[in-house]
């Protein structure tokens, strides 16, 4: 079973999907890689927040709509695996529920940046299933 913190939905995040619907989305997403257990974190940031962790993180001096920081990504654990944390600034997200999604498949080990499209592909599909 995944194991999901939610952090500061209240104070950043308007019209937010629910505790549960994070928890859900983000278990759709890591499922789809095969991952059946483990830890995500999930937490909602304003503009200086995301800026300052995309220039110490990306080198970009600018907000973005969300960062994944992977732990474990490997896989292999001594206890129950710390997929990592995913970061979202709601007012560059379009959709919250999305960035989740993507978010959560970064986890995986997927990245858009450098794959052939698959990353992207499954994220449009995952999000078929959800609207």
């Amino acid at each position: 079973m995944l194991d999901v913190d939610v952090i500061g939905i209240d104070a950043f995040a308007r019209d937010a999907p629910s505790v549960t619907e994070i928890e859900e989305l983000c278990d759709l997403a890591v499922s789809s890689a095969g991952i059946a257990e483990g830890h995500v974190a999930v937490e909602f940031v304003d503009d200086e927040r995301i800026t300052e962790l995309n220039r110490e993180f990306r080198g970009l001096d600018e907000p973005t709509d969300v960062l994944s920081f992977g732990v474990d990504e490997d896989g292999h654990t001594a206890g129950p695996r710390e997929l990592g944390d995913i970061v979202i600034c709601a007012g560059h997200t379009a959709d919250l529920r999305e960035a989740i999604v993507h978010g959560a498949l970064h986890l995986t080990g997927m990245d858009h940046e450098t794959d052939d499209g698959e990353m992207l592909a499954l994220q449009s599909e995952l999000m078929r299933w959800v609207r």
